[in-house]
């Protein structure tokens, strides 16, 4: 492992977070003599981010630990244009105020992660579209475009992987990366932000906003991406069966976000632990340490760290009670998701899918041949079973597998 002199670098490395460095000696020499001011963009593309960015958010967190300042940087501008990185698509087009309500409700999970004062330290989080709205265009070309050349340009992954696909990059999206450059320029020129951190994806992005501060202002910075967070096998981050796994309560309910980190694979729970939580590491060596059964203390130990980190300490308490009635008393556990169930009934595949345990009718129906569903500890094998909705105060429970429960009652 390589030695580091500084608090900031020792730390995000230690914990798993580095992948890439632009000048390692020189941003560990600056953070050893001095407070860095550290910034991640991101995109309010919804209402709420999810676990794949919670990876972006852990790198602030850290910056702010080791005695730094830590910028979030929201996209209200770049979110406009969209960013090809990783997409075979262009992005929705999002309006002005869709834009705003999406940043209001993200807001919230950075509040709970990251620590926002007045002090040197504080936390700040700006709209790029405070900035990149009043660029004229002639400006913006004449003055940042006549630094970048289409060659360099075509060579970028986020270009060149959509153009081997065949896949339309429009004019818009292609100037993303001068945008993003651009907002590194603006945070080195009016905030003296030195350092700018993201995804392994972001990395030619990140070389670009370099180039063009020591260009436009002759400041060097620097810049850090973490590695691409994949599961034990080889799943991106941030995905289960079911859809993305948010971080805001409103876009997914709290127990199904702590069974996520629950059910991770053995394999990942040591990594985990050190991305996304705060726990020593001795500690952390201790519980991936576990064996056979025992792997599942470390797994639920994980599981609160995170959602209490994430949601923060009521939920983390609620959703593991729920688990423990579910799993080990047989109830029913106030954070399961509910289904309320029309007067006329409701078939079983329909009732699956509404809940989100499947993606469709048809991944219903693969389950339900498969034996995967029960109705209260009562298997059904036919996709056409009718769900009559409970009597009175009545609650029946729905599972798909062992892990996936959700009550139903009358509508």
């Amino acid at each position: 492992m390589t030695t580091y002199n500084s608090d900031l670098l020792r730390l995000l490395n230690e914990r798993g977070h580095v992948h890439q460095v632009t000048d390692a000696v020189g941003l560990d020499a600056l953070a050893a003599r001095q407070t860095v001011t550290a910034y991640v963009g991101f995109d309010p593309t919804a209402p709420s981010l999810h676990i794949g960015n919670l990876a972006s958010i852990m790198l602030l967190r850290r910056v702010q630990q080791a005695g730094h300042r830590p910028i979030v940087i929201m996209g209200g501008g770049t979110a406009k244009v969209g960013d090809p990185s990783g997409k075979d698509e262009t992005r929705q087009m999002l309006t002005d105020a869709v834009l705003a309500s999406n940043i209001a409700s993200i807001r919230s999970s950075f509040e709970r992660i990251l620590r926002f004062d007045q002090s040197d330290t504080g936390a700040l989080l700006i709209n790029n579209d405070d900035w990149l709205s009043k660029l004229g265009y002639v400006e913006l070309l004449r003055d940042v475009g006549k630094h970048f050349t289409i060659n360099r340009m075509l060579t970028f992954d986020s270009v060149k992987l959509r153009l081997d696909r065949e896949q339309p990059l429009t004019f818009l999206e292609f100037n993303y990366m001068i945008l993003q450059a651009y907002d590194f320029m603006k945070l080195a020129r009016e905030y003296n932000c030195q350092l700018q951190l993201g995804g392994s994806d972001q990395w030619g992005n990140i070389v670009n906003g370099i180039e063009l501060t020591r260009r436009m202002d002759g400041k060097e910075v620097f810049g850090l991406t973490a590695p691409l967070i994949t599961r034990a096998d080889g799943s991106k981050m941030g995905k289960s069966v079911s859809g993305a796994i948010w971080l805001n309560e409103a876009q997914l309910p709290g127990y199904d976000f702590w069974q996520y980190w629950r059910n991770t694979d053995d394999r990942d729970v040591g990594r985990f632990l050190k991305l996304f939580t705060d726990l020593p590491l001795d500690e952390i060596a201790r519980l991936e340490s576990l064996e056979g059964s025992e792997i599942n203390e470390a797994k639920i130990v994980l599981a609160d760290e995170v959602t209490k980190l994430v949601r923060g300490e009521d939920a983390a308490k609620s959703a593991r009670a729920t688990a423990e009635q579910t799993f080990a008393g047989g109830g029913m556990g106030e954070d399961l998701p509910v289904l309320d169930i029309p007067p006329d009934g409701i078939r079983i595949g329909a009732a699956l899918t509404a809940l989100g345990f499947t993606a469709s009718n048809g991944e219903a129906k693969r389950k339900i041949a498969e034996g995967a569903v029960k109705l209260d500890d009562t298997a059904i094998d036919d996709p056409g079973f009718l769900i009559e909705a409970p009597a009175g105060g009545e609650e029946l429970r729905l599972s798909l597998g062992k892990k996936r429960h959700a009550i139903l009652r009358k509508g």
